[in-house]
């Protein structure tokens, strides 16, 4: 492109800049010199653009004072837009400072008119110019912060899903270890059956890791889609956990069918949560009761537990609970429900002084996200 700006400007210095110069008598071997001077700094715009201005300016100086005024002169457009573009704002202060000169200078030598209709209209163009430049600029920073945003959305989705994946699996495999422990001296077969389970607990988990880390390492177009976990694996879930060793009570109510794989995703993860929550903390003794239900409105899922704690969490708060954690987990839950507009709950029951309760309530969605 600076090319053919060259080409044209030295086409326009083979005669035709007479018809519009004050002076026509300039020697043409310095209108040739000047209008290589305002067009060749232009290859370096883009790195170096008030390098490139204070070039051309001394260049176009040389134009006015001189009575050719070339309209190569209005090639220093191109330098301004790219030091708005990329340069602070201040940087537009010193260009202004290289763009008057010329212009004074050419109104004072060689004047036609008021001195105002010289220079102002030119000092508008280039303001004009200016403001393309920072509205691109804006354009361009406000898509990266998006971009910005969105990573950060993603990077939060991905410690979710990481800390439910290793968190709940790896509290399966310490209960099924202790397990294993206490059977190996009375019963071998319980503690291969342990085992077995904590193998296949072990894989699972790895296969899950797998998915998500083989997400981050493809686009979007290669990654593998593998379904992410539904109502449909709430069985298999709540299995793993009475094989650690947790009593669970269900009461899955077989209408709740219109949710979204998005949404299914979240009453899984809360789930798992909770009842990880419970293997970590609810102390010996603990049952869990998981229900799922579908009210006129909304789906409510609910899973409390009957423990007391065993001082190793974080707590409730209030010196009642079974110390479940306040931290990350029920952070993640919270993010979760409100991905679909739905709400959290979690504390102690009001008609118990004991146990935990995690009540996830999900507005009716649509199922647009679920593949047809």
């Amino acid at each position: 492109m600076t090319a053919g700006w060259t080409t044209a400007a030295l086409v326009d210095a083979a005669g035709g800049w007479r018809n519009t110069a004050p002076d026509p008598s300039v020697p043409v071997w310095l209108v040739v010199v000047t209008t290589l001077a305002m067009c060749l700094p232009l290859y370096w715009r883009r790195r170096r653009p008030l390098a490139v201005l204070a070039v051309t300016a001394a260049a176009t100086l040389v134009s006015t004072a001189s009575g050719a005024s070339l309209q190569a002169a209005y090639l220093q457009a191109l330098p301004v837009f790219h030091i708005a573009l990329a340069l602070p704002p201040r940087a537009l202060l010193w260009a202004a400072s290289l763009l008057l000169p010329p212009l004074v200078t050419g109104a004072v030598r060689f004047p036609r008119g008021s001195w105002d209709q010289q220079v102002v209209p030119a000092l508008w163009a280039y303001a004009l110019v200016a403001l393309l430049g920072i509205t691109v600029r804006s354009r361009r920073e406000e898509r990266e912060q998006e971009v910005r945003l969105a990573a950060a959305a993603e990077r939060a989705r991905i410690a979710r899903e990481m800390h439910d994946i290793i968190g709940h699996n790896l509290s399966v495999i310490t209960g099924l270890a202790d397990g294993g422990r206490y059977a190996a001296a009375k019963s071998p077969e319980r503690a291969a059956q342990a085992l077995d389970a904590i193998g296949t607990t072990s894989r699972q988990a790895l296969a899950e890791l797998r998915r998500l880390l083989g997400v981050l390492r493809e686009d979007e177009e290669t990654a593998v889609r593998t379904p992410q976990p539904g109502l449909a694996d709430l069985p298999a879930l709540i299995d793993g956990v009475r094989a650690a060793g947790l009593p669970v009570t269900t009461e899955l109510d077989p209408g709740v069918h219109s949710l979204s794989a998005g949404a299914e995703l979240t009453v899984y993860r809360v789930v798992q949560e909770a009842l990880t929550n419970t293997l970590k903390h609810a102390g010996p003794g603990a049952e869990a009761t998981v229900t799922l239900v579908r009210e006129p409105d909304a789906v409510v899922v609910t899973v409390t537990d009957t423990g007391h704690g065993n001082g190793n969490g974080n707590g409730n708060g209030n010196g009642n609970g079974n110390g479940q954690d306040n931290g990350q987990g029920l952070n993640g839950m919270r993010e979760r429900a409100a991905l679909y507009d739905g709400t959290l709950e979690h504390g102690t029951p009001p008609e118990d002084d004991a146990g935990w309760r995690v009540r996830l309530r999900l507005p009716h969605p649509t199922r647009e996200d679920r593949p047809s």
